[in-house]
């Protein structure tokens, strides 16, 4: 028996053993109420008629309580077992209908002020009857509830089961071939399953978009590793099939060191990115003032930007964000950099710093050459690089790591670009 059928069983009967005890609580407790209620129903009728005899007998004597009784008994629709006895404990009084259970008999007795006692009783034998009946309409009650307990478990059970049946055959198609673009279609129900197989589609979505984005990663990690490693091929063969010369060798151990920290980079860069995609990226939060973070990404281009000829302008206002400093100062510098490399000699870069609303923003705007509108929702891919950054030295990881690291502090970061107008990208993250 498979694992499913046997959870369905067992659910089944949960339900089914829920369901039954319940409803014997109540059955239950309904005959005990009624058994209660009809005694007490006796039980006032043999007082009631107590408190009348005794006042007929102080009104009239024995003679006028020996009328009452008789003529009670001839008339009165429930018959009572009646008896008077004097101080001597002798029966004055005597009414018992024939064939009586003298065991069956609910009794009541008062002593009169000159000694008399007056017994009254009522059969009980109709309303043990009455129960005897009702306790067999509850046994069919019963076994009727026990079956529709049963049918009512299986038929919850197999409705209940079906989505969770549909999410087992989806992850096991998932588990056996790989492929996560399988779906488990939504009930409509809205109930908590309901929400369980919208969570899963989710999660399989997300699965299906980090699985694409490492094979894209790994295709463009085996293609650009293969230039680096190439090279530093080359110049070991040409070092080793030159004459020996020690300056020659020094040159080509420089050469792949350099190669080295250029994969190096590359690879650490694509770490950092999988972390925060990922959520696992450790992050130091506190109160930063992004003017600080702009000011330390401009120290650290500034002579590159003047070699070039770009100048770069900051307009800073006063607004902190929460998030880990030095990440936002690759964040910044990242944009910077990128900005300063493709913007011609002449041209301006302005780093902008503005409070809009609950965010903090960033702006860098550059007069570079601009995106190609087909390339502009590429460039946040690992290691794309456009036809006119190719000339540019770079892996084509820094927009990637910015998008990474931007939305691993919960903020947004966008681009916008005309061709031959420049780019402006604009971070937004939550103030402090």
């Amino acid at each position: 028996m498979s694992r499913p059928l046997v959870f369905g069983l067992r659910l089944a009967l949960w339900y089914a053993t829920l369901f039954v005890l319940g409803s014997i609580a109540i059955v239950v407790l309904t005959y005990v109420l009624l058994a209660r209620v009809l005694e007490q129903r006796d039980r006032q009728i043999i007082n009631a008629k107590l408190g009348e005899y005794a006042v007929t007998y102080q009104r009239g004597g024995i003679r006028a309580l020996t009328a009452t009784v008789q003529a009670e008994q001839q008339t009165a629709p429930e018959r009572l077992f009646v008896r008077v006895l004097d101080r001597g404990s002798e029966t004055i009084v005597l009414s018992q209908p024939q064939g009586w259970n003298p065991d069956a008999l609910e009794l009541a007795s008062l002593r009169l002020v000159d000694g008399t006692l007056v017994q009254v009783g009522k059969s009980t034998e109709a309303r043990d009857d009455l129960l005897a009946r009702f306790r067999a309409a509850l046994g069919i009650v019963t076994l009727t509830v026990v079956v529709i307990a049963l049918g009512g478990g299986l038929l919850a059970t197999q409705s209940a089961h079906g989505p969770i049946r549909a999410l087992i055959d989806a992850v096991s198609r998932v588990i056996h071939t790989g492929r996560t673009d399988a779906r488990v279609p939504l009930s409509g129900t809205g109930d908590a399953i309901d929400e369980l197989t919208a969570l899963v589609n989710e999660m399989l979505a997300t699965i299906e978009a980090l699985v694409a984005g490492m094979r894209g990663a790994l295709d463009s990690v085996s293609h650009d590793l293969r230039t680096p490693l190439t090279r530093l091929r080359g110049m070991a063969e040409t070092a080793l099939a030159a004459p020996p010369d020690v300056e020659r060798y020094r040159d080509a151990l420089a050469d792949c060191v350099e190669e080295c920290d250029r994969v190096l980079v590359m690879l650490n860069t694509l770490m950092d990115i999988s972390e925060a995609e990922s959520g696992a990226m450790q992050l130091r939060r506190e109160a930063v003032p992004l003017a600080g973070v702009v000011a330390r990404a401009i120290d650290l281009y500034r002579d590159a930007a003047e070699a070039k000829g770009v100048a770069v302008t900051a307009s800073t206002a006063d607004v902190a964000v929460v998030g880990d400093r030095t990440r936002l100062e690759q964040v910044a510098a990242n944009l910077l950099d990128n900005a300063v490399k493709y913007t011609p000699s002449g041209g301006r870069v302005d780093v902008i710093v503005d409070r809009e609303g609950s965010y903090g923003v960033i702006r860098v705007r550059d007069t570079g050459l601009g995106i190609p509108l087909e390339e502009l929702p590429h460039v946040w891919d690992r290691l794309f690089r456009g036809d006119r950054s190719r000339s540019e030295r770079g892996l084509g990881l820094g927009l990637s790591l910015v998008k990474a690291i931007v939305e691993a502090h919960g903020g947004t970061v966008e681009v916008a670009s005309e061709p031959g107008r420049g780019a402006e990208f604009t971070v937004r993250l939550a103030a402090a």
